[in-house]
């Protein structure tokens, strides 16, 4: 399984994904989920995936190979992220239907779940989630992030603390905190994690970065959180029974 999260804020992009693929006790894997499509100046998309590994490879290596032929529609000429996202779910349509056609009658589960967010020149962030069916909902300023995989561990932080106008530095904080109440509950998500910070009008992918387990801010920013919630649970008046 995997988790990534995604946030749409007032003042750019936040993306966090973990890097674990788990097909079993003896099969654990490491491989990258966010992947990016970049013009500098001009567009800067990030995809993040969960679901069949092997759909979601497909899916990438056919956005990029398609980025080769200028005379075709590619994620580095269409001219919307709307059209973008409507590029991903033509291609998520096409891989699980040439896959799943191949796998007729058997119980291999090709779905997948894909996070879009980013940005071209003439209009402003967008961030979408792509479903197996191919269509897409978009982030709004009362919803301003998404989730796929395992979210539910990493839901309750990102509700109390995000709102469309949070810091880009907070915003990540959020999302670094989300993924480590993930880690600790579920053991299908793991290190090394691939985060994104993209400033609005940007068009950079400086702030990119990769976290593993030595990482000196996110060691900190996960003890500090721990060692938080234990002190304010101290502090809770005991329940008084009769």
């Amino acid at each position: 399984m995997t988790y990534c999260v995604a946030m749409r804020l007032s003042s750019g992009l936040v993306f966090v994904s973990d890097s674990r693929t788990n097909a079993g006790v003896d099969h654990i894997s490491t491989f990258r989920k966010l992947h990016v499509f970049h013009q500098s100046d001009e567009r800067m998309l990030v995809i993040q995936s969960a679901g069949n590994l092997a759909t979601t490879q497909s899916i990438i290596s056919l956005l990029h190979r398609r980025c080769l032929d200028p005379d075709r529609e590619n994620m580095l000429n269409v001219p919307s992220m709307y059209d973008a996202a409507s590029l991903l779910g033509e291609t998520v349509r096409e891989v699980i239907a040439r896959d799943s056609g191949a796998n007729q009658g058997g119980m291999t589960d090709f779905s997948c779940n894909l996070l879009l967010g980013g940005q071209i020149q003439g209009e402003g962030l967008r961030l979408f989630h792509v479903y197996p069916q191919g269509n897409f909902i978009e982030a709004t300023h009362d919803t301003p992030y998404f989730q796929v995989g395992e979210s539910k561990y990493g839901k309750p932080i990102i509700d109390r603390v995000l709102t469309y106008t949070t810091p880009l530095e907070q915003a990540m904080q959020c999302a670094l905190i989300s993924m480590d109440s993930t880690l600790r509950s579920n053991l299908s998500v793991g290190l090394p994690l691939d985060v994104m910070i993209y400033p609005t009008d940007s068009y950079s992918t400086a702030q990119q970065y990769r976290v593993t387990e030595d990482h000196p801010y996110f060691d900190m920013i996960r003890k500090g959180w721990g060692e938080g919630l234990l002190s304010i649970f101290g502090q809770l008046p005991p329940l008084k029974l009769d």
